[in-house]
């Protein structure tokens, strides 16, 4: 097997002040955080890191922060989408720089485009850009990339190695794994969708890129471990601990507040977010805050990286395992 990006990738949230800067002491904490306790990769500038609520300094200064903090123990899946295809080329080029391992491009957004401009949006970047570039399908806030757009890409363009797909269309994910791997094996698969992320990597996607996994990473990792361990039955009971926590933290306020309350579960205040909240979204955050408390303690308690048993996989989720049978 080629070395296509793999396993359980965080879409980090960005830790703000109470001014709404950039906190990058606690950034960098909540960074190494997520890697002691086994996430495979970092995804900043995702739709969980609210991307679209920084400026393009602040994108830049984000990655460059995971990039430094991780100092080469995960790779970086950076988000580079700019309301523009020069904007978002100059992104890519100066991540590429800051080394991260790929970047990940939303499809255009606001303007709706047919799948052609979809397609021409894409292939321009592809033929410029000197970093590997993964798609990033999510129909709910940008123009969709279509299979066959996705099956285009991947057949004329080398540096279009993955796509992280997030509309939770588990067919259209076998349909471009069918064609698509024969002709490309170095291009990953990778699952936005939490609700279902046991049933996409049973069907045999490389990975996920999770928000829950930076609540859980925790329960994320061992998911993931035990499907591609071939132990279906792990995976779905493990599936059926992370669905009504991703449920709930989904269901609050404005995304991704759900998801900070879920971190301050953790223990890391990671600040208020930059999009304003009425008084009863705040009391709304508030009141759920116990039922995601109790979703996160009946969860979390799994060992740390540092503590798992230096065997199988299947040693290290059956050890996953009996701690939920007996929490």
């Amino acid at each position: 097997m080629s070395d296509r990006i793999s396993g359980i990738l965080t879409p980090n949230i960005t830790p703000v002040d109470s001014l709404g800067r950039i906190d990058e002491v606690t950034f960098r904490g909540y960074v190494d955080w997520l890697i002691d306790r086994g996430v495979d990769g970092l995804y900043p500038n995702g739709s969980t890191g609210e991307f679209v609520r920084f400026t393009a300094e602040e994108r830049r200064r984000i990655v460059k922060i995971v990039v430094d903090q991780a100092a080469g123990r995960v790779p970086i899946l950076a988000g580079a989408a700019e309301a523009n295809v020069k904007e978002t080329i100059a992104a890519c080029e100066a991540y590429g720089e800051m080394g991260v391992r790929a970047v990940a491009i939303v499809a255009p957004f606001y303007y709706r485009l047919s799948e052609q401009g979809v397609y021409a949006y894409f292939r321009e970047i592809a033929d410029t850009v000197s970093v590997d570039v993964t798609l990033y399908n999510i129909p709910l806030f940008a123009s969709p990339i279509e299979v066959g757009t996705v099956i285009r890409l991947a057949s004329e363009c080398p540096r279009v190695i993955g796509i992280k797909d997030s509309s939770g269309d588990l067919p259209n994910m076998l349909r471009m794994m069918a064609a698509i791997r024969p002709i490309r094996d170095d291009f990953s698969f990778l699952t936005g969708w939490d609700a279902s992320l046991a049933p996409f990597l049973i069907a045999g996607v490389d990975g996920g890129t999770n928000a829950t996994s930076g609540v859980v990473p925790e329960l994320t990792r061992a998911l993931h471990r035990a499907a591609k361990a071939g132990n279906v039955e792990l995976a779905m009971q493990l599936q059926y601990q992370l669905l009504p926590l991703f449920d709930a933290m989904i269901g609050v306020g404005e995304f991704p507040e759900g998801f900070r309350a879920g971190v301050r579960s953790r223990g890391w205040d990671l600040g208020p977010g930059r999009v304003p909240l009425s008084d009863s979204q705040r009391e709304a955050v508030a009141r759920t805050q116990q039922e995601i408390d109790a979703l996160v303690a009946n969860v979390a308690d799994f060992p740390s990286e540092q503590s798992l048993p230096t065997g199988t996989i299947e040693e290290i989720v059956q050890r996953v395992m009996s701690q939920i049978v007996s929490g």
